[in-house]
């Protein structure tokens, strides 16, 4: 881990069914970051498409370092010269009308240097309101980090987030990014929450990337990308609509706050 900032970014988004509307919409966010300094830019889940049915995802899903989405992604880290952590995108799976939920990070040179497939699938029933990922989506199994130049970078995705045993899992990280798209029932109760735990807890920033408003499919998503420091504050925070947020990792802020409550070194377990 280095002693110097380093600028993150988290792009919120109401991404639509077509891609290359979702597509134009990163790139004009992702510029913007890149502007203002970000080295680092996260997408949310999903980010690329929100098709009009769940099914939709299997006519979207890429074969592993091949098609539009990802071509985008690895042009755009390169032209900005950050590193790129890409949502979500279908990935093709080894499973008939299944799909990989997979992330995807890009370094500054456009290389692709890690890839992670959501471990937890989202369900969720209540009323009219009903969601079951599993339907459509094959779950990973693998941990998954990487090594950015301030510090280790744990990924999960979405509703990974209830599951801290994931991020203990993680071992030792400067970041923990989320991209999202939480529901606005399940976000307005719980998103900030579990968000502020996992900084708290395993003492780290957190930088979650959400989608943030009314769909074209009908489904309103929760918003309030935000990034969140090691003592838990919550640094920025966008509630809603198309955006970003942005801040630093302070590697002091972060060595200070370990030092005065040792938590990470008192654990039995």
């Amino acid at each position: 881990m280095t002693n110097s900032l380093s600028r993150v970014a988290a792009i919120q988004m109401i991404s639509s069914p077509s891609i290359e509307e979702n597509i134009a919409t990163a790139r004009r966010l992702i510029a913007d970051a890149a502007q203002q300094g970000a080295q680092l830019v996260l997408l949310p889940e999903y980010w690329a498409a929100m098709g009009m049915h769940e099914t939709d995802k299997l006519g979207y899903a890429e074969q592993v370092d091949v098609g539009p989405i990802q071509e985008f992604m690895a042009a755009t880290a390169r032209v900005h010269q950050i590193w790129l952590i890409g949502g979500t995108l279908p990935l093709a799976a080894q499973v008939t009308d299944k799909v990989l939920n997979t992330m995807m990070v890009y370094n500054p040179a456009g290389e692709r240097v890690q890839r992670y497939d959501k471990i937890h699938l989202f369900s969720f029933t209540k009323g009219e309101e009903s969601y079951d990922e599993a339907r459509t989506i094959v779950d990973g199994h693998d941990v998954t980090t990487f090594e950015a130049p301030f510090g280790k970078v744990g990924l999960s995705v979405c509703y990974d987030l209830r599951f801290p045993e994931l991020y203990r899992a993680m071992g030792d990280c400067t970041l923990i990014v989320v991209p999202a798209a939480f529901t606005y029932t399940t976000g307005k109760a719980h998103w900030e929450i579990l968000l502020r735990a996992r900084a708290i807890e395993n003492q780290c920033y957190v930088l979650a990337a959400a989608q943030g408003g009314r769909h074209k499919n009908g489904r309103t998503t929760w918003g309030h990308s935000m990034l969140i420091d090691p003592w838990g504050e919550v640094k920025t925070v966008l509630a809603e609509g198309e955006g970003l947020v942005i801040g630093d990792i302070e590697p002091h802020y972060l060595s200070g706050v370990r030092e005065n409550l040792p938590a990470l070194k008192h654990r039995k377990l």
